[in-house]
């Protein structure tokens, strides 16, 4: 892909225009409860900064569905990046996202100021990539700086449509990163390659299931998502969450691997209770699930089986819980998941979504190769699609 980074551009004296994902949790108070994604802007912010670039962040939070919501103002990340950079700058948070206002702001800015514009998704135009909203946000910058990775498989009005407005594009170095490491495993990688996949639903995860059985060795399946594929198999999943509209898929996808030769592992046994917030669950063989019970948790053998498969790998991608880790009761088999990876001598990427924040729990995180900040973008890109928001950066 032709694109350039964002230092190899000229940024002394310009508006640069960077496009951060700085969708963060906060607390019932609105407090950020995990700035981990400030973090990973960082190193693009301070090389804006430090170029002699006038910076300008954009972010969205949350969903409010293109209406003002104070508990979604960005505020309070104003706030973190600030303590973030020690004091050494100044974060203007402003109250709009384009317009007079924030043209102001921009235009009075300092060499020691930060414009934070407001959540772009209090603005309808933001996700449908409206073109006056986009030429707005335009109007602002002299270049253009995407790092927000975890948003880039939207065609959204700050990640698609302003970038041909804009005199000068570049991606951020979290955003190569990212589109490197991914990209890698499409490419030529040392073996075996071994994918974890859990989660939900089959539905969400089909395609890169797809994409991956031409590139594993081995597919590891967990969580609800195999609940599918064992009822398939003509196993009693009790009440579990399963998809029944996705039976012969789940059936077509089992042969596909076996005529690929790829190993599919999926649970043996499973933790199962009545209900998500119970306080313990009882083991059981995977396919038989009593009637009023429901999997919530892969159980000791499934663990062993899994860590087994994934020492031997020199390539691991990760995407998706093994249960419902939330729960105490229900956390062993995805933190045990979490550690073998972390054990493994493989390079290991782990994609996005409730897989970054078990690993965190885990306390493992300095052991996994690269942990992506982009849940759908990760497995958009591994399913080979092209992503908008990297598209748009290509000359």
């Amino acid at each position: 892909m032709a694109i350039k980074r964002v230092d190899e551009l000229d940024l002394a004296g310009k508006r640069v225009f960077c496009r951060v994902d700085f969708n963060v949790p906060l607390n019932s108070a609105g407090e950020v409860t995990d700035d981990t994604r400030v973090q990973a802007a960082l190193p693009t912010l301070m090389h804006v900064l430090k170029a002699g670039g006038k910076l300008i962040c954009a972010s969205h939070l949350g969903r409010p569905k293109g209406k003002v919501n104070d508990k979604l103002r960005l505020e309070p990340v104003g706030a973190v990046l600030a303590r973030l950079l020690g004091g050494d700058y100044q974060v203007l948070a402003v109250d709009e996202s384009a317009g007079d206002g924030a043209r102001k702001v921009i235009q009075d800015m300092t060499d020691r100021d930060i414009v934070l514009l407001e959540n772009l998704r209090f603005n309808p135009g933001e996700t449908k990539n409206e073109e006056g909203f986009a030429k707005a946000l335009a109007k602002l910058a002299d270049v253009y700086v995407n790092d927000a990775f975890g948003t880039a498989h939207r065609a959204h009005a700050s990640t698609a449509g302003m970038v041909p407005h804009v005199a000068e594009k570049a991606a951020g170095f979290l955003m190569m990163k990212e589109v490197d490491t991914l990209g890698r495993l499409l490419g030529e990688i040392e073996r075996p390659f071994v994918a974890v996949l859990g989660g939900a639903k089959v539905s969400d995860k089909i395609e890169v299931m797809e994409s991956l059985l031409g590139r594993v060795n081995a597919l590891l399946v967990g969580g609800a998502m195999a609940n599918t594929f064992l009822k398939a198999q003509g196993g009693q999943l009790g009440k579990s969450l399963v998809e029944d509209d996705k039976l012969d898929l789940a059936n077509r996808i089992l042969k596909r691997a076996d005529a690929k030769g790829v190993k599919v592992l999926l649970p043996t046994d499973v933790l199962v209770a009545e209900a998500l917030d119970a306080p313990a669950g009882q083991l059981v063989p995977a396919n038989q699930v009593p009637e009023g019970q429901m999997a919530l948790d892969i159980g000791p053998d499934t663990r062993e089986r899994f860590a087994a498969e994934l020492a031997g790998a020199r390539n691991i991608f990760w995407n998706g819980p093994m249960g419902v880790f939330e729960q105490p009761a229900f956390a062993d088999g995805t933190m045990a998941v979490a550690r073998a990876v972390a054990a493994s001598e493989a390079r290991s990427v782990v994609g996005g979504g409730d897989s970054v924040a078990a690993i965190k729990r885990s306390g493992i995180a300095d052991q996994i190769g690269h942990i992506s900040t982009g849940g759908g973008a990760s497995l958009e890109l591994l399913e080979g699609k092209t992503l908008p928001g990297i598209a748009a950066l290509e000359a």
